[in-house]
């Protein structure tokens, strides 16, 4: 069964920094291409960054200077360093893998980031 585990998420203060991780079962990274959504209560889910199967990267305006997301094939995980935090970065925070390859498509279960000011 394919599972995505996600840790990293807690509280920090405006300014401060959290790295998220994405760790795959059942699923081989190298073959994906991965992202970090967000959604906010009330919100749509946006997509935050993203990173292709050959390290092609793209972010959301928003987060750009700020957000960098990175894979290590061999843990087969995918990260999200967030620096500079602002309080609108709060949300639920979900990774997510597209294969290359075939139809799969699979979610983590979030994890929430939550940034006082």
């Amino acid at each position: 069964q394919v599972q995505l585990v996600e840790s990293g998420g807690g509280l920090v203060q405006s300014g401060g920094s959290l790295r998220l991780s994405c760790a795959a079962s059942g699923i081989l990274f190298n073959l994906y291409d991965l992202g970090w959504y967000r959604q906010a209560p009330g919100k749509q889910r946006e997509l935050v960054a993203r990173i292709s199967n050959s390290g092609i990267t793209n972010y959301v305006d928003s987060v750009k200077g700020r957000f960098t997301i990175s894979r290590d094939f061999a843990q087969n995980t995918v990260y999200l360093q967030m620096n500079s935090l602002k309080p609108e970065d709060t949300s639920v925070y979900y990774c997510n893998a597209v294969s290359r390859v075939g139809p799969g498509r699979y979610w983590g279960q979030g994890t929430q980031v939550t940034v006082s000011s």
